[in-house]
């Protein structure tokens, strides 16, 4: 178990998390601090409350309730008591840290001409815990690949958010770089790879070197909006493979139009439920409707059970994997 995520918490909150039973510690996906209310965590897609003896609990008001002084000591710890150079994360509400963890925050904001400047008076946080599961891709991939013409199905990936797209992605990208093809006979070599890592959760970089195995041919533009970052990587890295989490604005679907007009095969992340979800954002609607992908990939799950399903760019399904229990919060 990768422990760095432990040391960002105080000592009172990290004594109770280590009184955990391992395989929950293991598979933790969410921790919830909020002061003066009770200490949630998320595991295997199902919430707990923690006691002041470290225990599993229901009932909120046996919680431990995290003090002023925990929130304020979180704070430093994850801003490496430098919150003043983290002015952008504040804006956006949510801060990333080495391993690709993210922090979401809520407090009061500040507003600058209607917009949101910065948030201040921070009293809740979401740490949602990264994970690297190699594998997960093998039974999709496949499905994504265009045989014919040996390259990668243009692909949009959905699912409501926490059911596994960032962590099924990382994957993709690994055995396309390494030229690993899932549960296939496939004997490709390995493709460019580039991926747009705007909150630095893909490919968990620090200081511009991935902390996750994203493969060997795979370059990663971290930090960087994702309309701009597409666009970098096509003009200089000039990737066959174009990898991007969580789009959704206008000038995300221009950027990905942009990059399939220029012949490079792109995968992306979108957060919905079906693709009649796509075609109400206004942002994405056209990229359905002009029939700018070639395959969709919806995710689903409840609790542990992980639905998958495969649809080509008519919406015709091609495939559905589950309901079923996968192991080791697959898609998580």
């Amino acid at each position: 178990m990768t422990k760095n995520w432990l040391e960002l918490f105080p000592d009172n909150i990290k004594r109770l998390l280590l009184n955990l039973p391992m395989g929950v510690l293991e598979n933790l996906e969410e921790i919830r601090i909020r002061e003066s209310r009770p200490l949630e965590i998320n595991t295997g897609g199902k919430f707990y409350f923690i006691s002041y003896s470290g225990e599993m609990i229901l009932a909120p008001e046996e919680a431990y309730k995290p003090s002023r002084e925990d929130g304020h000591r979180l704070l430093d710890l994850i801003s490496n008591h430098s919150l003043y150079t983290m002015e952008e994360e504040l804006r956006k509400g949510f801060i990333t840290i080495p391993g690709g963890h993210r922090i979401g925050l809520t407090g009061r904001t500040v507003l600058s001409a209607g917009r949101v400047e910065h948030i201040r008076d921070i009293s809740g946080f979401n740490v949602r815990i990264a994970k690297e599961i190699k594998g997960v891709a093998d039974e999709i991939l496949p499905y994504l690949l265009d045989i014919k013409k040996k390259r990668v199905f243009h692909t949009l990936i959905m699912s409501p958010p926490q059911h596994g797209k960032t962590t099924l992605v990382r994957d993709l990208a690994r055995q396309i770089s390494s030229g690993t093809w899932g549960k296939s006979n496939i004997n490709w070599p390995g493709m460019k790879v580039g991926i747009v890592d705007e909150r630095s959760e893909i490919a968990g970089s620090q200081r511009g070197v991935p902390g996750f195995d994203v493969g060997p041919r795979t370059d990663v533009l971290d930090g960087c909006p994702k309309a701009e970052g597409m666009m970098m990587l096509l003009r200089s890295m000039s990737p066959d493979v174009l990898i991007v989490d969580e789009i959704g604005r206008p000038e995300d679907a221009e950027a990905v139009t942009e990059a399939l007009h220029a012949g490079i095969s792109v995968i992306a992340t979108a957060h919905g439920s079906s693709v009649q979800d796509m075609r109400g954002r206004p942002g994405l609607a056209g990229l359905v409707d002009n029939r700018m992908f070639e395959m969709y990939a919806v995710l689903n799950r409840s609790g542990n059970e992980r639905c998958l399903k495969l649809q080509d760019g008519e919406q015709r399904t091609l495939t559905t994997a589950g309901p079923r229990r996968l192991g080791g919060d697959v898609f998580a």
